[in-house]
């Protein structure tokens, strides 16, 4: 009882804000995965401004174990090719399949069952509708995303599933008054783990940090399957480590391990962690597992950062090649992902292409992660006048974002503006005091 009446507490406190202006006047991008349901494994973002709830992870009614599923769902239709409720299952269950193998080949045959029960029975169809709009935020589409959840929140606006696909939507595409509405209404309807760790993220970005804490332990409380126990106690570690606490960090990651020892961020933030304290043989090692076992394009690039850094050119110039082939699998199955090329290029000194792709991006949405790689891209073609615009828009939440303000500082110091620069660089060193900005090719693991 004491538990559920903190929570409240915390959550009264978060609407207080948001209804008096600290969070409901957010015009300008944002990367605010908002929300408080029920927990679901996500695929971490690469490093400091990569990190959150993964757009691809609303629970669209599959089972867990998606391939039994994917099984169970194939066999009925064999039998019965006219049930459109078992399409909208079978659809959903690839792309949680997807999710778990980090397979984007499972996206088009998502797609492909989705439609076909939309085409049998389209008029109240909510459920092929939210598995659209889940598969639209995995493959990065946010804007169709957005529209699917608005479809189906129109014939059920009492599931929560709806809300977890509008807020995943909205916040990517940095509508976070539609979000915050998004994510308050989920929250009434299905209070639980995605819910509370969402939450924790908004509070994060928002800077308070003792808050996301305080929901993590809760949804942490409120988790009994090891996917999920292992989930929450990964982004403790994430809050930990983007802190400079690295001990505790190690600790939070090592936990989600013990419980779920098949739950991959959870060996990557014991890797990037033992990368953090000097020991780089254990740390090579540990990622050269992760991307054996989980070949997705932040792994990649952590550990061909890594490799450089050590000055072993010709194992990352590997993983490079591994790279683009993962990004090329992903683009077949539909998926668009400037950002990440955009930040990779960046860090290994191809300026015009990192600004190339931060633009596309942009074009695309409007979030805080976006903003701040494009004014990071803009400072390195020296368009340092224009990067300062949006390296304001990053931090213009008060995220307690190391990266960011070591960016804007960057920028105000290339512009002359040293007295700025100096507050940035101090914010920079309060959100992380064990930010090394010697290491640049391990700044995403800082």
């Amino acid at each position: 009882m004491k538990d559920r009446e903190e929570t409240v507490g915390i959550l009264v406190s978060w609407r207080g804000k948001r209804d008096s202006g600290g969070f409901g006047r957010l015009r300008f991008a944002g990367f605010v995965v908002l929300a408080i349901i029920v927990a679901v494994t996500a695929s971490a973002v690469v490093g400091v401004v990569r990190r959150g709830p993964s757009t691809d992870s609303t629970n669209i009614s599959a089972p867990h174990g998606a391939s039994d599923a994917i099984t169970r769902y194939q066999w009925r239709l064999r039998e019965v090719p006219g049930d459109y409720r078992t399409w909208a299952e079978l659809g959903g269950a690839y792309v949680e399949r997807a999710r778990i193998s980090a397979d984007p080949s499972y996206y088009p045959k998502a797609e492909g069952a989705l439609r076909r029960s939309l085409a049998l029975h389209q008029a109240d169809n909510y459920t092929a509708m939210v598995g659209m709009g889940a598969l639209a935020n995995a493959r990065h589409d946010f804007r169709s995303a957005a529209r699917w959840g608005e479809q189906a929140k129109m014939i059920n606006p009492a599931n929560p599933d709806v809300f977890g696909v509008l807020t995943d939507a909205y916040t990517q595409l940095g509508n976070y008054e539609a979000a915050t509405a998004a994510v308050s209404r989920m929250t009434t309807l299905a209070p639980g783990v995605p819910s509370f760790t969402r939450a924790s993220y908004d509070l994060e970005i928002h800077g308070d940090r003792a808050g996301a804490r305080k929901l993590l332990i809760q949804a942490l409380r409120t988790a009994y399957t090891p996917s999920d126990i292992a989930y929450c106690r990964y982004y403790l570690g994430e809050l930990a480590f983007h802190a400079g606490e690295f001990g505790q960090a190690a600790h939070q990651y090592r936990l989600a391990r013990s419980a779920d020892d098949s739950y991959t961020p959870a060996l990557e933030g014991i890797a990037k962690t033992a990368a953090r304290r000097g020991d780089h043989g254990q740390a090579v090692k540990l990622f050269q597992v992760v991307v054996g076992r989980m070949p997705q394009p932040q792994y990649i690039m952590e550990y061909a950062e890594l490799l450089n850094f050590l000055g072993r050119e010709r194992e990352a110039d590997q993983q490079n090649r591994l790279l683009a082939d993962s990004q090329r699998l992903l683009a077949a199955g539909g998926v668009a992902d400037h950002l990440s090329a955009s930040q990779y290029a960046a860090d290994t000194g191809d300026a015009r292409e990192a600004l190339k792709r931060a633009r596309a991006e942009w074009k695309r949405r409007h979030s805080v992660i976006v903003a701040d790689a494009l004014a990071w891209a803009l400072h390195l073609n020296k368009q340092n006048r224009q990067a300062l615009g949006f390296a304001k828009a990053a931090t213009r939440f008060g995220w307690q974002n190391a990266q960011f303000y070591r960016h804007k500082a960057a920028i105000e110091r290339a512009l002359g503006e040293h007295e700025a620069a100096r507050r940035d660089d101090a914010r920079a060193a309060r959100a992380n005091p064990r930010l090394d900005v010697t290491v640049p090719a391990l700044g995403h693991l800082a």
